[in-house]
């Protein structure tokens, strides 16, 4: 789904704006402090979004996985052209959350995690503009009862997992979903041994 929104860079950002909206944003090591819980397989993770949604650049991916890191429920959209504002970000994934997943507000602890990918130019380096996705990703979560989690930036150079330090070259902004079912982990293989199996080789063997 698309919103209609559209790129803005962190140079565009008058000053002004940029001090009318510092509050509304977060810089990297307030990310970092936040205790922001870690993705066991970020690439999964990335590669799984990447395959569903085949963002180009201004697309926002907004997901939200369960205790096992499986993905519940996703929304994308784009973005307009307008000055970063971190309260703009958090009312866009507030919507999408809305529309795809219940809220988790009455439960005493999220149990819920979302987390933001987002394709857009430049390098892999943080701008204002991440700043306000990281804000708006923090107060859409809170606000909807769900843990807030990674925010990741996907760019020609690669995926990068901004406050961790992890990414990888692969998927990137110009590079082709993968095959859907190569991008999720393969299903754990059958337990062996025992007697049982024993039984069960026999009789396939016959």
């Amino acid at each position: 789904m698309t919103l209609g929104f559209a790129p803005s860079s962190a140079a565009s950002l008058s000053s002004s704006t940029s001090a009318a909206s510092a509050h509304r944003l977060l810089e990297p090591a307030e990310w970092s402090a936040a205790g922001i819980p870690l993705l066991r397989n970020p690439r999964e993770v990335v590669s799984g979004l990447h395959s569903r949604h085949r963002p180009g650049p201004a697309t926002a991916i907004v997901a939200v996985l369960d205790p096992d890191e499986r993905v519940c429920a996703s929304a994308s959209f784009t973005r307009r052209q307008a000055p970063a504002d971190g309260w703009m970000f958090r009312n866009a994934l507030l919507a999408q959350l809305r529309r795809v997943i219940p809220h988790d507000l009455r439960r005493r602890t999220p149990v819920r995690t979302a987390v933001l990918l987002y394709c857009r130019e430049g390098d892999a380096r943080w701008t204002e503009e991440d700043g306000a996705w990281m804000w708006g990703l923090r107060d859409a979560c809170t606000l909807h009862g769900l843990r807030c989690g990674a925010y990741i930036t996907l760019t020609r150079d690669g995926w990068q997992v901004l406050g961790e330090g992890r990414g990888g070259r692969r998927p990137n902004t110009e590079s082709a979903p993968e095959p859907f079912g190569l991008s999720e982990a393969p299903p754990p293989l059958p337990r062996t041994g025992g007697v049982m199996s024993e039984v069960l080789r026999r009789a396939a063997a016959r």
